[in-house]
């Protein structure tokens, strides 16, 4: 058994520390040196390790479908909602696509070490930037037990210390994925310590976790808004935030309309639980298909809200409020606007819109250029669905999130997002007059 196994086993049973906060000093004291001893690892290690992880991940998935099966029985008997329940549901394929996003972020080009640019002065000083981790991170996240393997996996890619924080309805998950997950990372001599699960669910250890600044280097949350609301207002570590995605699809006039239809179809209900399912439809006042377009929808069974120009197009389309224009519905429900041209779809993007992902669909090469120069969202897209919002998809790998904001890193975080860099100067005996 490892060492990351029985501190978490020993911790729950008898040996828990008096309060949060002595809780979050020994797990950080823990994950910092494990990632000081993990930066003297060569980068092949780490990677072998990370395939090692994979590996025991496939080895136990009897026992993690099983934990699984837990975690999904109670949320149901909790009245968790569908989309939740999705989030949270793991099967033999779903798994092998998280064992095999680990493999994926073992091969990845290792960040740490990278010279981002160099520079000589006058006097001869030789200046170069070069990235390092960024240290110990602390991950709160809910529902999805991926995010388990997936941050574990990067932040042990880019030589960072993990604390996790999982949410209560995937415990069982969770303790079964960082189980394996650990196993494999011992084996190939990654230190113990270097990815820690947080052995409670007391909501009080999530605002030990906000204020402690000194052992914890960066926060990342992952879940609804309340979740992140809280983050935001109550920490006092450096935050990288992934708000929710009220994403939006513009029908361009020129759109070609067996286009609009399958990816706006695709965009809503391939997966309406994820953070890049579309939330809000823009159809352009003078695009050809909108009727078919609307019908389509509900044939895929979609809920429709719209505006009073939407409605005139089906009589089955409900009648849109305030609130929903904002609203992520992370279900079958979509709002819908006709919307008069570009600058109108511009405007109610800029208004409603979280800044994660927006799309436009069109054949008019300019206007698409001007969407994607105006819309300042993480994610900006042309004639593609809003699901393809994830670093996997990107080539990334795995991520930690989509960040919405404009500091550090934007987008799918992955390796790069983990690291930050210190300056190197050399020189041969220069002082400064």
């Amino acid at each position: 058994m490892s060492e990351i196994s029985s501190i978490t086993e020993s911790q729950l049973v008898s040996e828990m520390p008096a309060s949060p906060d002595e809780l979050i000093a020994q797990l950080a004291s823990i994950g910092r040196a494990a990632q000081r001893e993990c930066a003297a690892m060569d980068s092949a290690s780490r990677a072998a390790a990370l395939q090692g992880a994979a590996t025991h991940m496939r080895k136990g998935a009897k026992d993690i479908l099983a934990a699984n099966a837990k975690d999904v029985e109670a949320a149901r008997a909790n009245g968790l909602s569908s989309a939740m329940i999705d989030r949270l549901t793991l099967d033999e394929g779903r798994l092998e696509s998280v064992a095999s996003a680990v493999e994926a972020v073992a091969v990845l080009p290792d960040p740490v070490g990278e010279v981002i640019d160099e520079a000589v002065r006058p006097n001869g000083l030789k200046l170069s930037r070069v990235r390092v981790p960024i240290g110990t991170i602390g991950i709160i996240y809910e529902s999805r037990p991926n995010v388990t393997a997936d941050a574990a996996a990067l932040c042990v890619r880019a030589g960072n210390a993990a604390i996790l924080r999982g949410g209560s309805e995937a415990v069982h998950s969770n303790r079964a994925i960082l189980s394996a997950f650990a196993a494999g990372l011992e084996e190939g001599g990654v230190p113990a310590g270097l990815v820690q699960l947080v052995p409670t669910q007391d909501r009080a250890v999530v605002g030990a976790m906000l204020t402690a600044s000194g052992m914890i280097d960066m926060i990342v949350p992952r879940g609804g808004k309340s979740l992140v609301a809280r983050v935001q207002a109550d920490a006092r570590v450096p935050v990288l935030a992934h708000l929710d995605g009220v994403n939006h699809t513009y029908v361009h006039s020129m759109a070609d309309p067996a286009m609009a239809r399958e990816i706006a179809v695709n965009a809503k209900m391939r997966r309406t639980g994820i953070c890049g399912a579309m939330e809000t439809l823009l159809i352009d006042a003078q695009f050809a298909d909108a009727a078919g377009l609307v019908a389509r929808l509900i044939e895929a069974g979609v809920e429709l809200r719209g505006d009073g120009r939407a409605q005139a197009l089906d009589d089955r389309i409900a009648q849109v409020s305030d609130d929903d224009w904002g609203t992520e519905y992370l279900d079958a429900i979509l709002s819908v606007a006709i919307v008069d041209g570009i600058e109108s779809a511009l405007a109610h993007i800029s208004k409603y819109s979280s800044a994660h992902t927006d799309a436009i669909i069109t054949d008019d090469l300019a206007a698409a250029e001007q969407f994607l120069t105006c819309v300042d969202s993480a994610i900006v897209m042309h004639n593609a669905s809003s699901q393809f919002a994830d670093g996997g998809e990107f080539g990334l790998g795995a991520e930690i999130g989509i960040a919405t904001g404009r500091l550090h890193a934007r987008g799918p975080v992955a390796l790069e997002g983990l690291t930050t860099y210190k300056w190197l100067v050399r020189g041969s005996g220069q002082v400064r007059p």
